[in-house]
């Protein structure tokens, strides 16, 4: 069961457009940021380390991709928040402060659901564009 689905999230990550992959790596990191609070809230402290690790290699990762020559003051804006969420998911494990880590679940849902606006905005001007240049070759051969 679970190589099946190891195997279909692969497929996932594979065919995933670059905006979908950040995405995932959004909804990743809000995932096992829940997690960790959840094992938190247990008591389950092996737990609770565990997916703040998890989450804090995606946000480390996401941090580490961007690119500050093309995204400028959003590259640098992007850096500073990822940097707080890291320095929060560290504070929640080193310090076992629930409030920190639901305050890095908070900012990187805001982030993921801005993320998802932007993303489908791209999606709608490509569509836009691709029926405009459908309609002008198609003005072309009359």
């Amino acid at each position: 069961m679970y190589a099946a689905v190891n195997q279909y999230q692969n497929m996932q990550v594979t065919t995933a457009s670059p905006e979908g992959i950040l995405l995932m790596l959004c909804d990743g990191a809000v995932k096992f940021s829940r997690q960790a609070l959840d094992n938190m809230n247990r008591g389950d402290i092996n737990g609770k380390g565990i997916y703040i690790g998890k989450a804090l290699g995606i946000v480390t990762e996401l941090m580490n991709t961007l690119n500050h020559d093309t995204g400028g003051e959003i590259a640098g804006n992007l850096e500073r928040l990822y940097l707080y969420v890291i320095g929060e998911l560290t504070g929640a494990n080193l310090k076992n402060d629930a409030k920190s880590l639901e305050n890095a679940i908070k900012i990187m849902t805001n982030l993921r659901d801005t993320w998802t606006d932007a993303v489908e905005i791209v999606r709608n001007e490509r569509c836009a564009n691709k029926a405009e240049h459908k309609l002008q070759a198609a003005g072309s051969r009359r």
